[in-house]
C-alpha cells in the first residue's frame, strides 16, 4: 500500500499488516488452531488418468497450521502470553512487593529496604517472604490475560476506526487509548485478589492466604469491600499501562532506528527479544514514577478499615503529599523496571514460540500477491 512504501525511512510507522487485505499468517506449533485456508490436496480424477494437478501437495516447508494476524487464534495466543507474562513475574517479585507494601503502611517499622527485609526475616522467617503469593499469581494472571489480549484487540479496533493515514499519524494516541481501555477491564479482574493480597501481607494474623483470607474479608466487609480500592487501582494501573505500552512501542522503534543498524526483520530472534527486554525495563522506570502515588493509596485503603465511599482526601492527608509521591518509590522503581522488562521479554518470547512477530519496531510491508503484482506491471 502507499503508506507502506519507504516505511524503512520513517521514524514511526504503524505495523503495515494492520491494513493488509491479504491474510498474513505465521507458523503455529502443533497445539494451536488449524487455519481454514490450509491447502487440501485435490482428489484424483475418477477416470484414473494421471493429471499433474492430482499430485499437487503442500510444500514440505510450508506450515500446515497457521496463526493469522488478528484472528481468534492470534488473540488467544496474546491472552495466554499475557497470563504467563504477568502471573509469573509478579509472583517472582512477591518478596519485594511484600516489603514495599509494608513500607507504605508502616514506615516507622519498615524504615528502608534492608531493614524491611530484616524485620520480615526475624518475625516470619523465609516463608514470610512469599506471603500472599497465591492471590498474586491468580490476580495478576487474570489481569495479564485482559491487559495484553484486549490491548491487541483495541489497538487494531481503534486503528481501523482512524483509517490508515490517521492511524500512522496518531499512532501514539492509539497506543494510549488501546492500553487504557484494556487496563480498565483488567483491573476489574485484578481488584478482588489485590484487596486480599494486601490485607494478608500487611495485617499479621489476618489470614494465611487466599483460601481463608477471601471468605474472612467478605464476611467482615461484604463483597463490595473487595472493590473498595478499584478507583485508586484504576488511578494506579491505567496511567501505568498507558505509559508501559506507549513508551515501550516508541522506545523499541527508536532502538531499531538509532541503536541497531540492522532492520528488525533482519535481526535474529535473540536480538529482538533483547530489545524487548531493554525497552520494557526503560518503560518500567517511567511507569513506576507515574503510578506511584496511586499505588500508595491502594495499599493504604486496602489495609485500613474504611468504608467503600470514604473520603480519600483523608488518606492523602495522613500520608502527606511528599510521602504520597516518594514513600517506597526507590524499591518500586527497581521492582517495576525489572518486572516490566521481564514481562515484555516473556510475552514476546511466547509470540516468537508460536510463530508471531515480536511487538514494536518497524515492520516491513508484506510482499504483494502475485496476481496484484501482474496487474501493476
Amino acid at each position: 500500500m502507499a503508506l507502506s512504501d519507504g516505511s524503512r525511512g520513517q521514524s514511526f510507522v504503524m505495523p503495515s499488516f494492520l491494513y493488509s487485505t491479504a491474510g498474513r499468517s505465521s507458523g503455529l506449533e502443533q497445539f494451536l488452531f488449524r487455519s481454514p485456508r490450509s491447502p487440501v490436496p485435490p482428489a484424483s480424477p475418477s477416470n484414473g488418468s494421471t493429471s499433474p494437478v492430482a499430485f499437487l501437495i503442500q510444500a514440505p516447508k510450508e506450515p500446515s497450521k497457521k496463526i493469522e494476524m488478528y484472528s481468534p487464534a492470534f488473540y488467544t495466543a496474546c491472552t495466554f502470553g499475557g497470563i504467563l507474562s504477568c502471573g509469573l513475574t509478579h509472583t517472582a517479585v512477591t518478596p519485594l512487593d511484600l516489603v514495599k507494601c509494608n513500607m507504605q503502611i508502616d514506615p516507622a517499622k519498615y524504615k528502608n529496604i534492608s531493614s524491611g527485609f530484616g524485620v520480615l526475616l526475624k518475625e516470619q522467617g523465609i516463608k514470610g517472604f512469599f506471603k500472599g503469593w497465591v492471590p498474586t499469581l491468580l490476580g495478576y494472571s487474570a489481569q495479564g490475560a485482559c491487559k495484553f489480549g484486549f490491548y491487541e484487540f483495541f489497538k487494531k479496533y481503534y486503528s481501523d476506526i482512524a483509517g490508515p493515514e490517521y492511524a500512522v499519524k496518531y499512532k501514539t494516541l492509539i497506543y494510549l487509548a488501546g492500553s487504557a481501555s484494556a487496563e480498565f477491564i483488567a483491573d476489574v479482574a485484578l481488584c478482588p485478589f489485590e484487596a486480599v493480597k494486601v490485607r494478608v501481607q500487611t495485617q499479621p494474623g489476618f489470614a494465611r492466604g487466599l483460601s481463608d483470607g477471601l471468605p474472612k474479608f467478605v464476611k467482615s466487609e461484604g463483597a463490595l469491600g473487595l472493590y473498595k480500592g478499584i478507583v485508586p487501582l484504576w488511578g494506579r494501573q491505567i496511567p501505568y499501562t498507558m505509559m508501559k505500552f506507549a513508551s515501550f512501542e516508541t522506545i523499541v522503534e527508536l532502538i531499531y532506528k538509532k541503536v541497531i543498524p540492522t532492520p528488525k526483520d533482519q535481526c535474529s530472534k535473540p536480538v529482538q527479544l533483547t530489545v524487548s527486554f531493554a525497552g520494557g525495563y526503560i518503560a518500567g522506570v517511567f511507569c513506576a514514577i507515574v503510578s506511584h502515588p496511586a499505588d500508595n493509596l491502594v495499599s493504604f485503603l486496602n489495609n485500613a478499615k474504611v468504608m467503600f465511599f470514604a473520603n480519600r482526601s483523608q488518606a492523602v492527608r495522613k500520608l502527606g503529599l511528599w510521602g504520597l509521591f516518594t514513600r517506597g518509590l526507590p524499591l518500586r522503581i527497581v521492582m517495576i523496571g525489572t518486572l516490566t522488562g521481564a514481562q515484555w521479554g516473556i510475552y514476546d518470547a511466547f509470540k516468537v514460540f508460536v510463530g508471531l512477530p515480536t511487538t514494536g519496531g518497524i515492520t516491513p510491508a508484506p510482499a504483494a500477491a502475485p496476481e496484484l503484482a501482474q496487474l501493476s506491471n
